[in-house]
């Protein structure tokens, strides 16, 4: 499809609005609305056409137009006009999955379990039934797209919602199955067809809307991003949803775009400005936090989008559009040296396989804890697929549990023959008996430890900044020795006295290490090749135990002495580096130093802006830069350069602050 240049300021103005509610849009003035949003440095709004009730905005003599509509308000006309008159953009939102007017009148269009009970909310519960696109719902559906593609054509755009892939036992899902062959008794048939079929109607209402709108933007939602080779077919760009107080916290979004952005895409971030989730009526978060996950954006060479909801009357929240407004003043000023900016990285993480199939994977794990570590280390990294380019990285890590086939085990040994290092971790690189498939990682591997906890003695080559003890690994690791060819040992194992069980324990935790090292080996160098005999980065993810962070950093600096860029500040600052080409080519240093507690058993708040003083920076750069700078401010910045690396320290970094080299 054609690429768009998006906006960089967005609102994403969501109207589930219950049919039980009278007065829909009663309040609604179209210059008022159109002004807040050019006040608030607004460049493009996402209005509603149909709703998660089933419901239309628009006029039409559909009966799943909402009853508290009064009848002569076009409610999506009125903003869309209203908007162009500004010159904002007005791409059109539409529900998919979620119709609760059309499952009200068609149960036999609900999708269904194997057992026979509805797939989403049941009967005594508030909330949204999944339809059924191999029923007559999609073509019930297509005639509302298409009414809304003709009734405004030409569409900014169309922003589709709800569209993750639905196995359903359903008369309709079961007969379409069947006609493939599809055992409709098997988890992988179900699985398969649900694929096909989400695969089919996004392919069909792209059609529609390339048809009618050839430059209007397309976006189907809620889709696992592990899935982008094959969903992106279908849509102009990618927008990740991550609201970090509702449910998706402050590590999903950076990690997901680190992911995103490898691909010939345009890249949006979605936060709102609810305290908690979407439609958190009365709930505003801090601006410190709003500015957090803004500026996230920004350090990641994404668009923004903030999400909100209009009350059912339709004005507008003033209190929400001054705290937008603040935001997105920000934001624009940024916007000189963000525009077409593209991130610079040295390594490649793999994604490791846990999540691939969930829209919002649950924090803790692997991917979680790699993207975690390797933040608070300031390292510039992508996270890739076995099939991405790998030309360009350093250093690929590959973290925990990546299997590695003939096809990957070809290009990873091309790679190493150019030039590049690898770091694996736990059963990555090995088959399904445990044997390494790469023989340049110079390791005998001998199955898995029988010792749930064991213990990790650092060598002098990679002790830098670790305390002399034997540090506790929480997580089983894999029994290995190094092999035969120079390969050698930098951390040793030391096993406990015995696992903790009902027969024998000692204490109240693991049982303690025994006085001796074991003859396993922790981690093993072979050339550019380290292997580390634990999943770290799941450990990591998990309990946070610093000497796991020590021990990646000391085996990336054994592989990649010449990093990127060095910032000293706190671990949860973060650091990125992105570049901007041709006439105005600069390189940018994005400093985000926003510390969030932990203020509920689930909810991470930013609520105050630390100030960090004289901030050591030293980057890697090709040619000496003409002047050193803070932007936006241009506030000058004393540099000095040596040996390929320019150093300078920045006088202080409020919240977000960009360090300009030119």
């Amino acid at each position: 499809m054609k690429t768009p240049r998006l906006v960089q300021r967005q609102i994403h103005l969501d109207f589930h609005t219950s049919p039980h509610i009278p007065g829909i849009g009663a309040d609604f003035d179209a210059r008022d609305f159109a002004r807040t949003m050019k006040a608030a440095h607004v460049q493009s709004v996402t209005v509603f056409a149909k709703c998660h009730h089933g419901h239309l905005y628009f006029a039409t003599r559909h009966p799943a137009r909402h009853p508290g509509l009064a009848p002569k308000l076009d409610l999506t006309a009125s903003q869309v006009r209203a908007l162009h008159r500004e010159g904002i953009r007005a791409p059109i939102y539409i529900s998919v999955l979620f119709d609760e007017f059309a499952a009200a009148r068609h149960p036999e269009w609900v999708a269904r379990t194997p057992e026979g009970g509805v797939v989403g909310s049941g009967p005594l519960q508030a909330g949204w039934r999944v339809m059924d696109m191999a029923s007559p719902y999609q073509d019930y559906l297509a005639e509302q797209v298409q009414e809304v593609l003709t009734r405004f054509s030409p569409v900014d755009g169309i922003f589709f919602d709800i569209c993750f892939d639905v196995e359903s036992c359903g008369a309709s899902a079961m007969e379409a199955m069947m006609r493939k062959g599809l055992d409709p008794e098997r988890g992988e048939d179900r699985k398969a067809s649900a694929g096909d079929l989400s695969q089919s109607y996004m392919a069909r209402f792209s059609r529609m809307v390339r048809e009618t709108s050839p430059d209007a933007t397309v976006y189907f939602n809620s889709r696992p991003l592990s899935g982008l080779a094959r969903d992106l077919s279908h849509m102009t760009h990618v927008e990740i949803e991550a609201l970090p107080t509702g449910g998706w916290g402050y590590m999903y979004f950076p990690k997901n775009v680190r992911f995103a952005r490898t691909f010939a895409a345009p890249c949006m971030g979605m936060t709102a400005r609810f305290h908690k989730s979407w439609a958190d009526f009365g709930g505003l978060k801090p601006a410190a936090a709003l500015l957090y996950e803004v500026s996230q954006m920004l350090a990641h060479c994404a668009a923004c989008s903030i999400g909100d909801q209009l009350p059912p009357r339709g004005r507008l929240d003033p209190a929400a559009y001054q705290l937008i407004s603040g935001v997105y003043a920000h934001a624009e000023a940024c916007e000189p040296w963000t525009d077409a900016s593209k991130p610079v990285t040295q390594i490649g993480l793999f994604m490791a396989g846990a999540g691939e199939d969930r829209y919002q994977e649950e924090p803790g794990g692997t991917n979680d804890g790699a993207v975690r570590m390797l933040t608070q280390l300031k390292h510039q990294f992508d996270l890739i697929a076995p099939t991405s380019a790998l030309r360009g990285y350093e250093l690929l890590i590959l973290p925990d549990s990546i299997r590695v086939d003939a096809a990957l085990a070809g290009r990873l040994s091309r790679y190493l023959a150019g030039g590049g290092s690898l770091l694996l971790s736990g059963a990555s690189g090995l088959d399904e008996r445990l044997s390494p498939v790469l023989k340049q990682q110079g390791i005998a591997v001998e199955g898995m430890s029988p010792f749930q906890t064991t213990y990790v003695r650092f060598g002098s080559e990679i002790a830098e900044g670790v305390p002399v003890t034997d540090h506790v690994m929480y997580e089983r690791g894999i029994r290995m020795r190094p092999g035969a060819g120079g390969a050698r040992v930098l951390a040793k194992v030391v096993e406990p006295y015995f696992d903790r069980d009902w027969r024998h324990f000692s204490s109240h935790c693991q049982t303690p290490p025994k006085p001796s090292a074991s003859g396993w080996a922790a981690a093993v160098r072979k050339g550019r090749v380290i292997t580390i005999a634990y999943p770290v980065f799941k450990a990591y993810g998990t309990h946070a135990n610093l000497p796991c962070r020590s021990l990646v950093e000391n085996c990336i600096r054994l592989l990649m002495p010449k990093r990127l860029v060095q910032v000293d500040a706190p671990s949860n600052a973060e650091v990125t580096v992105t570049r901007q080409r041709g006439r105005r080519a600069r390189t940018i240093v994005h400093i985000l130093y926003f510390p969030a507690e932990r203020r509920t058993a689930t909810l991470d708040i930013a609520e105050d802006i630390v100030p960090l003083h004289a901030v050591h920076v030293a980057l890697r750069e090709e040619k000496n830069p003409r002047r050193v700078y803070c932007a936006p401010s241009l506030t000058p910045v004393p540099f000095s350069t040596e040996g390929g690396c320019v150093r300078m320290v920045v006088p202080v970094v409020e919240g977000h602050q960009m360090v300009v080299l030119e």
